[in-house]
């Protein structure tokens, strides 16, 4: 019986940088968080809207990223490359508005993965997330066992990508659930790679009395960093400190589901914003008295959007996108 619904693993990528394919080093993870948009559903279909998910710190410093994604007509993988920034120089990334809440949303384009035939999932906004009040609802402590999920240490197949699975345990929740903190504690050693990584809650039909069982496994949160510690090598001979050893202490720092929501509420508007500047723009270029009319000069033709170049594989936005929606049954 499995723990772990395996659509989890396929909404898991790894995030590299470096135009060489040779030299191209993989620093991190996200996870394709499908956003649900009820006033585009029914009850037959239901329509999301595809972000990648990922941290502040993986982006924020690189012109873009390469995401790995796996095909589903044959058994390889491609790199896709995802600008982060639009001609006009603007981030095509949306940041958690705390700065200390180290969480990003880039959109994707649904109708391209399709069109590429790429093997994906997505975590479900409305059937897969557990926020902190349902976690207290649902009593969730500390102790309760949890997933991470993640490419740490650059572990990452050059033909087809499998994402790495790690159990763990909540180590400290309740400062959280009481609203005395943004971040919670995990007891699962995470490395470099694995920031950026969805964190699950693990259901379980094992539970002491006057406590509910885990029935489901939901993203409760994003993986943010190591809890480091330092160590001192002393001299013998003088007594003194001579070097700093830095040491992973095996518990992680784990970004909220409350905060993902948050972030991807405030990238869907900024989309919409963009999506109606676009619209007035060209209304406002259709009614200029410009347009249409017969000139001896042919019209000066409407600058590109920040597509990338025709030899790499647009899966992000151009600055004024028509979002493609996925749908889900």
């Amino acid at each position: 019986m499995a723990l772990l619904p395996p659509f989890y693993l396929d909404a898991v990528v790894a995030i590299g940088v470096g135009d060489d394919p040779a030299k191209r080093s993989w620093i991190g993870t996200g996870f394709i968080f499908g956003n649900y948009l009820p006033r585009i559903s029914t009850a037959e279909t239901k329509h999301h809207r595809l972000w990648l998910i990922t941290n502040k710190h993986v982006v924020e410093d690189t012109r873009s990223i390469y995401v790995k994604l796996n095909s589903a007509a044959d058994p390889h993988s491609k790199d896709y490359k995802v600008p982060l920034f639009a001609i006009n120089g603007k981030p095509m990334w949306i940041g958690h508005p705390t700065k200390e809440i180290d969480i990003a949303a880039i959109w994707l384009n649904a109708s391209y993965l399709k069109q590429e035939q790429r093997k994906y999932s997505f975590i479900q906004s409305d059937r897969h997330v557990m926020p902190s009040g349902e976690m207290r609802t649902n009593g969730i402590t500390e102790g309760d066992r949890v997933f991470v999920l993640g490419y740490p240490m650059g572990l990452v197949n050059a033909t087809r990508q499998y994402v790495i699975c790690r159990s763990g345990a909540l180590a400290r929740v309740r400062d959280m659930l009481e609203g005395r903190a943004k971040d919670f504690l995990v007891d699962a050693t995470v490395f470099p790679g694995n920031s950026g990584g969805p964190v699950i809650i693990c259901p379980s039909a094992l539970a002491i009395e006057g406590t509910k069982t885990i029935t489901k496994a939901n993203l409760i949160g994003i993986v943010k960093s190591y809890v480091s510690y330092s160590d001192l090598a002393v001299s013998n001979q003088t007594r003194k400190p001579r070097i700093s050893y830095e040491e992973n202490s095996g518990l992680a720092t784990a970004e909220t589901a409350d905060s993902i929501i948050e972030t991807v509420d405030l990238a869907e508007k900024r989309l919409k914003n963009r999506i109606a500047q676009a619209k007035h723009k060209a209304k406002k270029m259709a009614n200029s008295p410009m347009v249409g009319t017969t000139t001896t000069q042919p019209p000066i033709p409407t600058p590109p959007a920040a597509l990338p170049p025709p030899t790499v594989d647009p899966i992000s936005p151009p600055s004024a996108p028509n979002p493609a929606r996925h749908k889900s049954g």
